[in-house]
């Protein structure tokens, strides 16, 4: 008979939820009925670490070493012989669509101790997770429990209220979608996502749309900045069909996500690849010239040219996620090489002399707009 395999404990940190309420309200009462005498402050913790304010439990699982990719860095242990592999389609609130390997869905919640585990991500599950899901018997709809989430590659993070927002995991490129008017073309935001895409390890694509709007010329300056840096560009438009056939075979075979802001045609453009898709589209706003809302939560969708695509919620403000000022110019491709020319090691690259970042846009080297994306995003409070 073989040996039984031991479980493996380790000690992992919880929400607030897990323990006692931290702050009294209720010190009236007590003063009234017992004018404190029967109580005394907690001085100290138990040396086990099981004390009143510890949050901190013992867990059958492993510690994983995620490096910078965001995620949960407790993997739990589960029975696989009652679960299923599963893969996040969507997340709404509390719940879960899974799809697990054979095509069947189901509504999962997760489960408490995946849910209550101390993390910075303002939800546990993000569209794109692989998981593994436990499947409730007798219901109907079909539904689950998620019991595990499985080590991350290939994510698009943002902050949001000052927690890490994962928007998608597990893609291998980002699509993004600019218009060329209606709403206006942001080059900072491409910029932002451009940062975004480099640090999670995501091949990006810059995607211009409505280029029917405009005379194409127009765009050849900031064309040319990002091919010049091996940026992959595509100007389309799903109006009249034109670079749709470079935009579908950019999607074919490949895990996608598409991300821009609200108005910018991404459901419009996946609709013109896939007309089984049938998206959800709004016009953009006469008054205000903003797009409205179409999208209102991440999806993963298969696509009739082969593999999958992520339509996200426009984007407004994109806020980036662990990225401090001095991280900066490593992401971007045209400043990486002129930082390590400065005089100073611990250069800004914004007021100090002898910059050989600053001289290059002097120069003429360095695309002037580039080098402002650049120095607002660092100087910005949200950067």
């Amino acid at each position: 008979m073989a040996e039984k395999k031991k479980k493996k404990k380790i000690r992992a940190a919880f929400r607030k939820n897990r323990a006692v309420r931290t702050r009294r309200t209720d010190w009236t009462r007590q003063f009234d009925q017992h004018r404190f005498e029967d109580e005394a402050p907690q001085q100290q913790e138990r040396i086990s670490g099981k004390g009143d304010l510890t949050r901190k439990r013992t867990i059958t699982g492993d510690i994983l070493q995620s490096g910078d990719e965001p995620g949960l860095d407790v993997f739990l242990e589960v029975d696989e012989s009652v679960s299923r592999r599963g893969r996040v389609l969507s997340v709404h609130g509390l719940t879960s669509v899974v799809e697990d390997d054979e095509g069947r869905t189901y509504q999962c919640a997760i489960r408490r101790l995946l849910k209550t585990l101390s993390t910075e991500q303002r939800h546990v599950v993000a569209a794109g997770d692989r998981v593994q899901f436990r499947p409730v018997e007798n219901t109907d709809p079909p539904e689950g429990v998620v019991e595990r989430i499985e080590p991350r590659r290939g994510s698009i993070c943002r902050t949001s209220r000052g927690r890490q927002h994962i928007i998608v995991t597990n893609v291998d490129q980002v699509l993004i979608v600019s218009s060329a008017a209606e709403p206006r073309l942001k080059p900072n935001l491409i910029d932002r996502l451009l940062v975004t895409a480099e640090k999670g390890g995501v091949r990006p694509v810059v995607c211009i749309n409505k280029i029917d709007l405009i005379e194409p010329a127009k765009l050849q300056p900031l064309v040319g900045v990002y091919s010049q840096m091996g940026y992959e560009v595509l100007l389309l438009s799903a109006k009249n069909g034109f670079g749709m056939d470079r935009f579908r075979r950019a999607l074919a075979g490949q895990e996608s996500v598409v991300a821009g802001q609200s108005g910018v045609g991404k459901s419009s453009l996946l609709n013109a690849v896939d007309p089984e898709l049938a998206l959800r589209v709004r016009a953009v706003s006469e008054d205000t010239q903003k797009g409205r809302h179409a999208t209102t939560t991440a999806r993963l969708l298969p696509l009739a040219c082969g593999g999958y695509v992520v339509d996200t919620p426009g984007i407004r403000q994109f806020q980036l996620w662990d990225v401090i000022a001095e991280e900066v110019p490593g992401f971007f491709r045209d400043l990486r090489p002129y930082v390590s020319l400065c005089r100073f090691p611990d250069c800004t690259h914004t007021h100090e002399a002898d910059c050989a970042v600053k001289n290059a846009v002097a120069d003429g080297r360095l695309d002037e707009r580039r080098y402002d994306s650049y120095c607002h995003l660092i100087e910005s409070d949200d950067g």
